[in-house]
């Protein structure tokens, strides 16, 4: 009986200790990107109307939009062009601002507080434009200044980036005679020259060759090693398929699934699943 009576205890407080630390784990996943119903939309020029075939003179980019992205997870955002997804992440970037809505990034208000936003997050887009007058050593050392970035702490990090990707050898060569990798990878370090622990990827990989792929990919999984928190919008199903926890997919500016990698590819791949999704959404609409 004492036996019985003390095989409960053990249980009891076996179990007692379990939910603790479950609890415990469950307090250390935290949003770091909490979206809350964007909204935005866009006046149309008559010539736009016009290329669209409309009469509308306003065209919904993003429609009540809402999700969570967690501390240390590489989260990916799919969707056919003119989805939305670059217009999401230039709201979350503070570059342009929602019609309604908010995002929380780290607890900050894209809204009410961009310029802290701003401190906290790296953005790099495939639409970056660099002055082509510029070298890449003048542009690090001027977002730096912009970031505040000390002396030391500048140069350590210039040389770790400039030497990972190849661009010390490019340092002093104006923008405008460098390759299209060369330059993507020349935007990559200036996103990254405050070692922020939040980072915007839109389409990283978008028109370079294999090898500089490669090299970007590489360095998007070392980040991930980091912790860093990482969201990436991309048309490269592989390219997600490798590096991310969890998955949304937007669709005519709506979020129509947000769903862990290992759900969606139970039965079939990323890219079949993703245009199973498509197909079910136009064929609702044209019901």
């Amino acid at each position: 009986m004492k036996i019985a009576m003390g095989s409960e205890i053990l249980y009891s407080s076996a179990y007692n200790e379990n939910v603790i630390i479950q609890k415990f784990e469950e307090s250390l996943i935290m949003e770091v990107i909490k979206v809350m119903n964007l909204r935005k939309t866009f006046v149309l020029s008559k010539k736009q109307q016009k290329i669209q075939a409309t009469d509308e003179a306003k065209i919904v980019a993003v429609n009540d939009l809402s999700f969570e992205v967690e501390k240390g997870e590489i989260f990916g955002l799919l969707g056919p062009n003119g989805a939305g997804k670059t217009t999401t992440l230039r709201m979350l970037s503070t570059l342009i601002k929602p019609d309604s809505g908010d995002v929380l990034v780290d607890g900050s208000s894209v809204t009410k507080e961009p310029d802290k936003v701003r401190g906290k997050i790296g953005f790099l887009t495939s639409e970056l434009k660099l002055e082509d007058f510029f070298t890449p050593n003048y542009l690090f050392d001027f977002f730096s200044d912009l970031y505040h970035v000390k002396e030391d702490v500048r140069k350590r990090r210039k040389d770790e980036i400039f030497g990972r990707f190849g661009i010390d050898k490019f340092a002093e060569v104006k923008v405008g005679n460098l390759s299209t990798g060369m330059k993507q990878k020349v935007s990559l370090a200036i996103s990254l020259v405050h070692d922020p622990d939040i980072i915007i990827f839109d389409e990283p990989t978008n028109g370079l060759d294999i090898l500089t792929a490669k090299v970007v990919t590489d360095f998007l999984e070392d980040l991930k090693e980091r912790g860093k928190t990482i969201i990436l919008s991309t048309h490269i199903f592989s390219l997600v398929e490798k590096l991310c926890t969890r998955v949304a997919i937007v669709i005519d500016g709506k979020l129509t699934v947000c769903d862990s990698l290992e759900n969606l590819v139970k039965e079939k791949s990323l890219e079949d699943k993703f245009f199973e999704i498509y197909e079910e959404v136009a064929g609702d609409k044209n019901a």
